[in-house]
């Protein structure tokens, strides 16, 4: 039943050329444009130098998942429902958790291959740098946390929209100033005032492109990142099963 979900998420996702171009496309022109503004030197990221088009290859894969899994998924669902398709689906035999499940799945598969494109991308025009071996390992199983964490966050946000043209305003809202204070378009060093610092650390987009940044760039790896991340995906999750809504709201 996931599956059958996921194949129908799939071809209604494709059947929208526009908005899977946007999708694919925003993450690789942030890069051309941060590379190109920023150069292509050294850059000294939690003690370790890099070169600053891997870094930001590490940052635009971390927007990638972001984008996919939470900015995707929270607008795309609020326009199901206030055209009246999860109150449909709802009354059809699939169980619930099949219907989230497939939507939550196809949205992880996009995100990796959004990943990868940048990856290779950014291998083939700069140079980057590739994690391989125990860093792989561990990039891998940051993407999967990251991706179900952020996109059960999705799922609750969706509670909180109270229609569909309002959604694109709010998810930016609620995402675009955390990317800022997290350092995924602009590296947050130790000039910044101490209050970015503290939000960067309560939220869990700050969490999740450290953990990313330590597969790309092999800086020093911390599983109480991924602990912290998954923990805000458990939150997101209790919250959208008390109360996400399958009925348009009135």
């Amino acid at each position: 039943m996931v599956a059958t979900q996921f194949r129908f998420t799939n071809k209604a996702f494709w059947r929208n050329p526009a908005s899977a171009f946007f999708t694919f496309a925003f993450p690789l022109m942030f890069l051309v444009i941060f590379t190109t503004l920023l150069g292509n030197g050294d850059a000294v990221i939690n003690g370790v130098e890099v070169k600053t088009s891997t870094l930001y290859v590490a940052s635009m894969a971390a927007f990638s998942v972001i984008t996919a899994c939470y900015t995707n998924i929270a607008i795309s669902v609020s326009f199901s429902r206030d055209q009246g398709i999860l109150k449909r689906t709802r009354g059809t035999p699939l169980p619930a958790w099949a219907y989230l499940a497939g939507r939550v799945v196809h949205a992880t598969v996009i995100a990796t291959i959004l990943v990868a494109i940048c990856a290779v991308f950014g291998r083939l025009v700069y140079d980057a740098s590739l994690p391989a071996g125990l860093s792989l390992f561990k990039f891998l199983i940051v993407l999967i946390v990251g991706s179900a964490s952020f996109s059960a966050l999705a799922l609750a946000l969706t509670a909180f929209i109270p229609n569909a043209d309002a959604s694109p305003a709010i998810v930016n809202a609620s995402i675009l100033p955390l990317l800022f204070l997290s350092g995924v378009f602009i590296p947050i060093d130790d000039r910044a005032p101490a209050w970015i610092d503290l939000v960067g650390k309560v939220f869990p987009v700050r969490h999740f492109l450290e953990s990313m940044n330590a597969g790309f760039l092999g800086t020093p790896f911390e599983w109480i990142d991924v602990l912290f991340v998954a923990l805000w995906g458990i939150a997101g999750l209790l919250i959208a099963a008390r109360f996400f809504s399958w009925e348009p709201r009135k």
